[in-house]
């Protein structure tokens, strides 16, 4: 919501780690008609079949009739109850032609009652974004090599590894935020030093951004002489 405010549009594609694979987030998105690509979680070891063609992913969903279609061709069906899960209700889904069925001992562990496939009112928000991603692969390599870099720096080069101030969310985003404000500043220097970037003074400029970089170092308490090594010329 609030990148759509600041963007004044909905035309774009929003890229996640998969610790933001939630449901009820993708409804929101879908909603909005913004587009996620969210990296997906492996299924849980208690979640897999047997054998891993008879996960849930593998059964097909008839949205006409509300039933599931198993790859042995047999159909599931709901009684229609819903139940409440943590932050989302949810339907199940079990036929009875899993006694008699062959591949039983691959398809489920259950001794009992057979395959139970469970779908919740986000579960198609998951889909979508399953298949945006499959769609979309090469798309999110890049948010990996664009995002996960800045991190690897600031917590390996510059051995910023934890929040120093720990005095509420307020401290910790501004000690992050004056973070993340002198990586792009050295990134900004970078790319003017290879690229020459437009400048009436090339090096007016280099001097005048070294010496804002310098004031926001030294508003940090720097233990190890961390900010002295950052400004080190190489």
């Amino acid at each position: 919501r609030r990148a759509k405010s600041i963007l004044r549009t909905s035309s774009f594609t929003a890229l996640y780690d998969k610790g933001y694979h939630t449901g009820s987030e993708f409804h929101i998105a879908d909603q909005l008609g913004i587009n996620t690509l969210v990296a997906i979680p492996a299924i849980g070891r208690k979640s897999q079949a047997p054998n891993p063609d008879y996960n849930a992913e593998y059964f097909i969903y008839n949205s006409n009739d509300d039933t599931y279609t198993c790859p042995q061709g047999k159909q599931l069906t709901s009684n229609g109850t819903r139940y409440k899960g943590r932050n989302y209700t949810f339907k199940q889904y079990k036929t009875k032609a899993c006694k008699e069925c062959p591949v039983r001992d691959q398809c489920t562990r259950a001794k009992t009652n057979g395959k139970v496939i469970q779908r919740s009112q986000f579960t198609q928000n998951i889909q979508n974004n399953a298949q945006r991603v499959y769609k979309n692969e090469s798309l999110y390599k890049k948010r990996q090599a664009l995002v996960e870099h800045p991190y690897g720096t600031l917590k390996r080069q510059w051995g910023f590894d934890h929040i120093m101030t720990k005095k509420g969310i307020k401290a910790a985003s501004a000690d992050l935020g004056l973070m993340m404000l002198a990586y792009n500043l050295k990134r900004i220097l970078k790319l003017i030093k290879q690229k020459k970037l437009c400048f009436t003074n090339v090096k007016t400029a280099i001097n005048h951004l070294e010496m804002q970089l310098a004031l926001i170092l030294n508003c940090f308490y720097a233990p190890k002489n961390h900010f002295q090594k950052i400004l080190t010329p190489r």
